[in-house]
């Protein structure tokens, strides 16, 4: 430490209390600017606009999830974090890594995983070019706080207009967050965890992280989850006071994922609480994943000028069945970098210039994909006697018949540029933009395929070679002001753009699809004092060509631009410190989103059919979503804290002729005691055993598809800090 100089002491200590006590951070326009007489009492922020700042005067929603409130959960998942943040929706079909994610209404259309919001680790995307995200890179027990910005305009959010989620691991120079940490839970939950982390020398340190998670899922078939890290960082501290932080992580993550139910199989399990041999054909859909991982980042301050470049690499396969067939990558390798400087000057006012570009090589050789192997059939059907038997279900996901192979490459090259000015005392003015080119180059031979009219496998006379180069370039513009009302509100108005493009698969079923632009403009207050904090947000997004799903009747997805969607919003969120041990926190959102013009094609047999869908509400999406929050805490050691979150009702389909009503108040409850270096903590999640689903799906014809949620689950754990 003793290379730093004391500015840097400065924002390093300043940046740990941030993350430790952000009810009480004391901040003003950025880290190096807080003095220990100011009454302005906020957290600071780096994701919205690459610069330190209070998140009060960030022009846009933006929540910050800390350290004490990621240390309450038992993070199995990163939904334990980040649920209950109003305007997102997070929920998970495996109780594993995979999430459901949601914000303002961005990522409804994904079947799996996170589409159309950017996730980044530490500054480095974890985001794939098409805008695909996978959280198996994520060790959710080395998470040191989550940021959350909502809407368009951030300036890492190369192609995703739902917004930005960077997840902060803990610092190789954090030398004080040692532990070992061993949970045992209900149906065959565990979670171990160790980190050692010190100082090699006076410029160099170092730590080590390694977490297992299993889970046996027994109440419904089909469901185990297996994940095993480990990371290795690196922190070197220059004599020019710069830093250089590297890392190099593996992941190995076994996923099991159920099987739908049907309106008989969702009744069973509300009777039951239990999720047996339901009627999808598809019973054993997976992702079996592993990842190389690295990356390193380099700061350095050169008078007024600080650079900030960063390089990154990663190596991954999977084995993934899926409905109708198993894809099997050898291998993708990417390669990025993310060079960005800021440079403080006096424009008008306090200014400062944050640039850079990005450039990211996503390419994949000779991925394949496979019918299933082993399958229970039935005699063809009376109107076609002479045709394959239908299949029934799966019975195992060995591979079977080669369907496909498939050599691809993603590039993405991007630029931003945002100033910042300060014409006066009280008002910040930032505006800037992004501009990102996204290209696809596809190459593609089937040799056969899942015909659904027929429930079975077709194998054609000819190998078929379909070549896809489609190119999208984005332009993401942003202006943002804030004002300060007085020393303890702030108000805000934003306007920004951001494009999203369509991911991989979706150019392949439907080359025609174009990139949906997403317009928002946002006015909102933020209050920050000693004993309370209150944000709100008032917001109206319009996306044109709006990359929308349609479920057919034989619940195959079709993606379709819809012509222009309307997304009307409010969310409020607040904490109330009641007394130096007790506090609370509540969350609002409010949703109107609608299809302003929308023609949905619906598909009976080999006919499209026009229907239109204009006026209608988008699916899946709550018009209310709220949450509650208690917490205690003594210097004794006891602490509690109790939350529920409640989802409003929503349509099923995009013609609105069904709703499913929600569900109210799960809640988790978390107690916990800590003495010197141990402490114990039991995490009860659905504490009162609400049997819910957590995604309902209609298709065209009528049929429904259900995702089932977690019964209530305890896990019991104990951390020694040392």
């Amino acid at each position: 430490m003793k290379y730093l100089t004391k500015k840097k002491q400065q924002i390093l200590t300043l940046s740990i209390l941030s993350t430790l006590t952000p009810s009480l951070t004391f901040a003003e326009e950025s880290a190096s600017a807080i003095s220990e007489d100011s009454t302005d009492y906020d957290v600071i922020s780096v994701t919205a606009t690459r610069i330190e700042r209070g998140t009060k005067e960030v022009a846009g929603a933006i929540d910050v999830i800390d350290s004490k409130r990621i240390e309450s959960e038992k993070m199995f998942n990163i939904k334990d974090a980040i649920q209950g943040t109003p305007g997102v929706l997070i929920d998970s079909k495996n109780s594993a890594y995979d999430s459901r994610l949601i914000i303002r209404g961005a990522g409804q259309k994904a079947n799996y995983g996170v589409r159309e919001i950017m996730v980044i680790r530490d500054g480095v995307p974890m985001t794939d070019p098409d805008s695909f995200s996978r959280f198996d890179f994520i060790d959710t027990q080395d998470i040191e706080r989550i940021e959350i910005t909502k809407g368009p305009g951030s300036l890492y959010g190369a192609g995703s207009s739902g917004g930005t989620i960077q997840i902060i691991s803990k610092s190789v120079f954090d030398t004080d967050s040692n532990r070992v940490k061993v949970g045992v839970g209900e149906y065959g939950q565990s979670n171990l965890h160790g980190r050692l982390a010190g100082d090699i020398n006076d410029s160099n340190a170092f730590s080590v992280t390694a977490s297992y998670r299993k889970s046996d899922n027994d109440w419904r078939d089909w469901n185990e989850f297996e994940s095993s890290q480990v990371s290795f960082k690196h922190g070197l501290m220059l004599d020019n006071a710069a830093t250089l932080e590297s890392e190099l992580s593996y992941h190995k993550a076994d996923l099991q994922i159920p099987g739908s139910m049907d309106e008989n199989d969702f009744e069973r399990y509300l009777n039951s609480g239990e999720q047996r041999d339901t009627s999808s054909q598809w019973q054993h859909s997976g992702r079996y994943s592993t990842i190389w991982f690295f990356n390193s980042r380099y700061e350095q301050e050169i008078g007024d000028l600080t650079l900030k470049p960063r390089i990154y690499a990663n190596q991954w396969d999977h084995y993934h069945p899926v409905t109708g067939a198993i894809n099997d990558n050898p291998g993708t390798t990417v390669f990025g970098t993310d060079l960005e400087l800021a440079y403080r000057h006096q424009l008008w006012g306090e200014s400062t210039l944050v640039s850079g570009i990005t450039a990211r090589r996503d390419k994949t050789d000779d991925s394949k994909k496979f019918a299933y192997a082993d399958l229970e059939t039935n005699p063809p059907p009376p109107w076609n006697p002479m045709g394959p038997d239908t299949i029934v279900r799966t019975l195992s996901d060995r591979p079977g018949d080669l369907l496909e192979v498939e050599d691809a490459t993603n590039t993405l090259y991007g630029f931003f540029l945002q100033e910042t000015v300060r014409p006066t005392d009280k008002t910040t003015v930032d505006i800037g933009f992004r501009f990102d080119r996204t290209s696809f180059d596809i190459d593609n031979t089937a040799f056969g395929e899942y015909s659904w009219g027929s429930s079975s496998y077709v194998f054609f006379p000819t190998p078929v070679t379909t070549l896809t180069d489609k190119t999208f370039n984005l332009f993401s513009p942003k202006l943002g002001i804030t004002y300060a009302l007085n020393g303890v509100f702030n108000i805000y108005g934003v306007a920004a753009q951001s494009g999203q493009v369509p991911s991989e698969s979706e150019i392949q079923t439907n080359p025609a699809l174009d990139a949906a632009t997403a317009r928002n403009i946002e006015v909102g207050l933020k209050g920050r004092a000693r004993d309370w904090t209150v944000d709100l947000s008032i917001y109206n997004t319009t996306v044109s060509d709006e990359i929308v799903s349609v479920l057919n009747p034989d619940m195959t997805t079709e993606f379709q631009n819809a012509g222009e969607t309307s997304k009307k919003g409010v969310e409020i969120s607040g904490r109330y410190d009641i007394n130096k041990h007790v506090w609370m926190e509540a969350g609002f959102a409010f949703s109107d989103y609608t299809f302003s013009d929308f023609i949905e094609l619906v598909r009976t047999g080999p006919v499209l059919t026009p229907n239109d869908r204009s006026g209608n509400q988008l699916p899946f999406v709550p018009r209310q979503q709220y949450s509650l929050a208690l917490g205690y805490s003594n210097p004794q050691g006891f602490k509690a804290v109790v939350r529920s979150n409640s989802w409003g009702s929503y349509y099923m389909d995009n013609a609105n002729t069904e709703k499913y009503e929600g569900y109210e108040f799960v809640t988790n409850l978390m107690l916990g005691y800590a003495t010197g270096p141990h402490s114990v903590q039991l995490n009860v999640s659905n504490l009162f055993d609400k049997q819910y689903a957590t995604e309902v799906k209609k298709s065209t014809s009528g049929d429904k598809s259900y995702s089932a949620g977690a019964p209530r689950t305890a896990m019991l754990s104990y951390a020694y800090s040392f």
